[in-house]
C-alpha cells in the first residue's frame, strides 16, 4: 500500500503541472460552409389561358371577353427543382394577386388561377418572378376590349 501512495501523488502532481505549447500558431478556424446557390430558374413557356386540362393550357390568348370569369397563368420552368416562383397578377398597374408556387423538379409545369370580375376590363399582366422577386417573364393581355 505504501508503494501505491507515491505513485498516486506523483500522478496528481504531474497532471497539475502539464503545460500548453504556445509556440505553435493556432490553426485557422474553418471557414463556414457557404449555403448552396439555388439553381437559376428558366421560364421555358408562360401563357394566359381559360383552363388547364391534363396539365396543358387550353384556349390561350392575349384578349379575353369581359365575361371570362376566370383565367389561368400556366408556366413551364426548368433548372429550379425545390425552389419557388410567384405569379403576380396586375389589373392595370394595381397588383391584384400574388401566388407562390413550389417547383418540384426540372422541367416543371405549374399554374395559378385568377377570378376576373366582369367590370375589371382593360389591360392586365402577370409577372413570373423568382423567390427573390426578380421578374423572369411578363405576359400582357386584355379583358373585355
Amino acid at each position: 500500500m505504501m508503494r501505491i501512495a507515491p505513485i498516486i501523488a506523483l500522478a496528481l502532481l504531474t497532471r497539475g503541472l502539464a503545460a500548453q505549447d504556445t509556440t505553435k500558431a493556432a490553426a485557422p478556424a474553418a471557414a463556414p460552409e457557404a449555403a448552396p446557390t439555388p439553381a437559376a430558374v428558366d421560364v421555358a413557356e408562360a401563357v394566359v389561358a381559360k383552363a388547364v386540362v391534363d396539365r396543358q393550357p387550353q384556349d390561350t390568348g392575349s384578349t379575353f371577353t369581359a365575361d371570362v370569369g376566370q383565367l389561368v397563368c400556366w408556366t413551364k420552368v426548368s433548372g429550379a427543382g425545390g425552389a419557388s416562383i410567384h405569379h403576380v397578377w396586375f389589373h392595370g398597374d394595381t397588383q391584384v394577386g400574388d401566388v407562390e408556387l413550389q417547383v418540384g423538379g426540372s422541367p416543371w409545369r405549374t399554374w395559378s388561377k385568377k377570378t376576373v370580375p366582369p367590370d375589371w376590363t382593360g389591360a392586365w399582366h402577370v409577372e413570373v418572378r423568382d423567390a427573390a422577386g426578380t421578374v423572369l417573364k411578363r405576359i400582357d393581355f386584355t379583358v373585355g376590349q
